[in-house]
């Protein structure tokens, strides 16, 4: 031994004796016996209480709140009545919706009578001569185009014209003496004409009152919608929200006949915040929020789950819930849907949505725990993976190299080998080995990042 300058050879060898370190002996190193024992991988996510369904019901028109039936935090039953608002813009509008459909009722056509009818002798000559006329200009007018080729293809034109005019004139006598022989013909044919125009205007007329019945429908619903109901059983809550856009119905009466003038509005009273309370007398904006209703009856459970996780995740996995609102209480869970909708994380990464049922809960001394309220935080505990009897290891003997999952084996004499396994269910403290080591072998399961191939272990 080597004693450095300084150092009194006796300290040197007390120091020694004291850390027992020798160069054959590994230091801070520990070994475990592989077994077998239950493994379960569990997979932890922020989740959020949710109710069956909820239903925001909302004010149709600008109005008044007429009349509360309900109470806030009161449980209802479908269809109940849980509010009337008085909208004296919406009776306006019907009003003037019916009377639209009043204009474009479609009136009962006159029957067309039978009219004598004879066609004179037709004398063209002084016809004749006036279309010359118009012809003889026209050809002056396209001798002035500068384009020779638009020049000869307008005075072909003419020339065709007046060749189709010459030949019509020489056949209107023959036509003329044919229709007064056949009158009775001619009048058919007059009378199918106007059979024909009559029914385009039915037409016309047939479409402006579908409109005008459709703008009816439209106010008579709003009306109806004045009145608030419940569509499902559950908890209300009354509060509106910010005032919205008033509805389509001005737009679908402006286009009928009579229904282009301006329809009476009432004065905005302004919108109190989300979930303000409503009451009799208020005023309220077509948009606001009278009324919330809540399903309660099943609740439910939305949680996010990492990316690198959600893959092991399907539907029907069982979880244990823990609530904030709820400190040493658990509460039963299952997998009912896995998302495929991305959501950004905070930190990078993606996580996804997946929604599960929540059971009634029980502290540990297996009291019943109180059912929770939707919108109340959560942490839930999935159970992706389980082997109640697999070949297991300390999670400290799991060494990661690359993709490689490696663990160092008391071989024989004592020498450190180096094995690669295939991992199968990770639990916080043990993990389950599929293949790579077996029972009864000993493995390190501390100091096992310094351990060297062939190195002597205790």
């Amino acid at each position: 031994m080597t004693i450095r300058r300084g150092i009194p050879p006796l300290l040197v060898v007390l120091l020694l004796a004291l850390t027992g370190c020798t160069e054959d002996e590994p230091a801070n190193i520990a070994l475990a016996e592989v077994r077998r024992a239950p493994v379960t991988e569990v997979v932890e996510a922020p989740a959020t209480v949710g109710a069956r369904a909820t239903a925001t019901l909302r004010s149709p028109a600008p109005g008044t709140i007429a009349k509360l039936y309900v109470r806030e935090g009161q449980s209802v039953k479908k269809g109940q009545v849980l509010a009337r608002i008085s909208s004296p813009q919406t009776e306006a509008q019907l009003r003037q919706a019916r009377q639209a459909a009043r204009l474009a009722a479609p009136a009962v056509p006159a029957p067309v009578r039978p009219v004598d009818v004879r066609l004179a002798s037709f004398d063209g000559r002084a016809f004749d001569a006036k279309v010359s006329r118009h012809f003889a200009r026209a050809r002056k007018e396209a001798a002035r185009v500068r384009d020779a080729h638009a020049r000869r293809q307008l005075l072909s034109a003419i020339d065709l014209a007046e060749a189709q005019h010459r030949a019509q004139t020489r056949a209107l006598a023959s036509i003329t003496a044919q229709l007064n022989r056949s009158i009775s013909g001619v009048m058919s044919g007059v009378s199918s004409g106007i059979g024909g125009l009559t029914a385009s205007m039915a037409s016309l007329r047939a479409a402006s009152t579908s409109q005008a019945r459709a703008a009816v429908r439209a106010a008579e619903s709003t009306k109806k919608a004045l009145t608030v109901r419940a569509p499902f059983a559950g908890v209300v809550t009354l509060g509106r929200g910010s005032g919205g856009a008033t509805g389509g119905l001005d737009g679908l009466l402006s286009g009928l006949p009579g229904g282009g003038q301006q329809l009476p509005s009432l004065p905005s009273a302004g919108s109190g915040g989300s979930g303000s309370p409503v009451a009799v007398g208020v005023p309220v904006s077509a948009g606001d929020t009278v009324v919330t209703v809540t399903d309660v009856s099943e609740l439910t459970l939305a949680a996010d789950i990492d990316e690198t996780d959600v893959l092991l995740v399907e539907k029907g996995t069982k979880a244990s819930v823990e609530l904030d609102a709820v400190p040493g209480a658990g509460y039963p869970g299952r997998v009912t849907g896995v998302g495929v909708t991305p959501k950004e994380g905070t930190t990078g990464g993606v996580s996804y949505p997946v929604q599960l049922t929540l059971g009634s809960g029980a502290y540990d001394d297996g009291t019943k725990a109180p059912t929770p309220k939707p919108g109340m935080s959560a942490v839930a505990r999935l159970t992706v993976r389980e082997s109640p009897a697999a070949v297991a290891v300390p999670a400290s003997a799991i060494v990661s190299s690359g993709r490689e999952s490696v663990v160092w084996v008391a071989g024989g004499g004592g020498a450190a080998e180096r094995r690669t396994v295939k991992l199968g269910a990770q639990g916080d403290a043990v993990v389950e080995v599929l293949s790579g080591v077996a029972v009864g072998e000993r493995v390190v399961v501390k100091g096992a990042d310094s351990v060297r191939q062939g190195q002597r272990l205790p």
